[in-house]
């Protein structure tokens, strides 16, 4: 069992197709390694620590920076393909067999693509907040996203409130948690984003919104157990979109918590670390 929390570990540091990839791995040593794939224009520090250390006591987590992304170098590319070359390189550095992967927002999107590309790579999938190639409303931003983006904050952190949590006291009240818990890290913060960021990122979710062959038939490729989380006031990637990858994806089981949007499981961190665990385990 590493010592490090998510408040503790250094981070580190590999190289593969020319990227220097950060990353941050701790958690207990044994068994298949759970590698977390970010929303748009996260970093590392943008992972709350009552999840990652709430998984990281039953197995290791690894959380990275993509290319272009954070402390990462490299240029994002604008599409989530590219995307997902970048990370199974990354996996492939670090020398590791086989993963689990947790998707969130465009992480989801960036998850479906390896397995596509490599599923032999991929034991289990957590896909939250997120949706399949050609889903609803997902052909840019949603009107709700443009208008919040639109807005100016203060503090600029509060933006999250409304990205990621409903419009209610409680879902706002665990938004304001979530914020002290993603600024407890003091020492060796990660590098904040470029503009260029989320210009390629949402550049990438323009393209996996254009229809491709039939509408969702690429999901019946991937047959990994697959977990999918969603809020039923989600207004980032519509739940509507979570439905569509339950009902087409082989081997999966949905759960939409009430009173949330798009960041489910920072609010019920508790019952997602839970959920996680036992379908990791299972």
């Amino acid at each position: 069992m590493s010592n490090y929390t998510h408040n503790t570990v250094p981070t580190e540091f590999v190289e593969a197709n020319g990227i220097r990839f950060a990353y941050r791995r701790f958690g207990k040593k044994t068994g298949i390694p759970l590698l977390f794939n970010m929303h748009l224009n996260g970093n590392l520090d943008m992972w709350d620590p009552a999840v990652t250390d709430g998984l990281s006591r039953e197995r290791e987590v690894i959380l990275f920076d993509n290319a272009g992304v954070g402390s990462s170098t490299g240029e994002v590319p604008s599409t989530f393909a590219e995307m997902a070359t970048d990370a199974i390189a990354f996996i492939e550095a670090l020398g590791l067999k086989q993963v689990d992967i947790f998707g969130f927002s465009i992480g989801g999107m960036v998850t479906q693509n390896i397995v596509l590309q490599r599923p032999d790579l991929v034991r289990k999938l957590i896909l939250v907040g997120t949706g399949p190639r050609n889903g609803d409303a997902m052909q840019d931003l949603t009107p709700e996203a443009k208008a919040i983006v639109a807005r100016n904050y203060n503090p600029p952190m509060h933006i999250w409130l409304d990205m990621l949590f409903a419009p209610t006291p409680t879902s706002q009240a665990a938004g304001l948690e979530f914020l002290k818990r993603i600024a407890s890290r003091t020492e060796d913060r990660d590098k904040d984003n470029s503009e260029k960021v989320a210009q390629a990122q949402v550049a990438a979710v323009m393209e996996w919104g254009k229809p491709v062959g039939e509408r969702f038939a690429y999901l019946k490729q991937i047959k990994q157990p697959t977990l999918i989380v969603c809020g039923n006031q989600e207004i980032i990637v519509y739940t509507i979109n979570s439905l569509h990858l339950a009902q087409n994806l082989p081997n999966a089981k949905l759960i939409v918590y009430p009173d949330a949007n798009h960041g489910v499981y920072n609010q019920y961190h508790e019952e997602f670390v839970s959920e996680t665990n036992r379908f990791l385990n299972g």
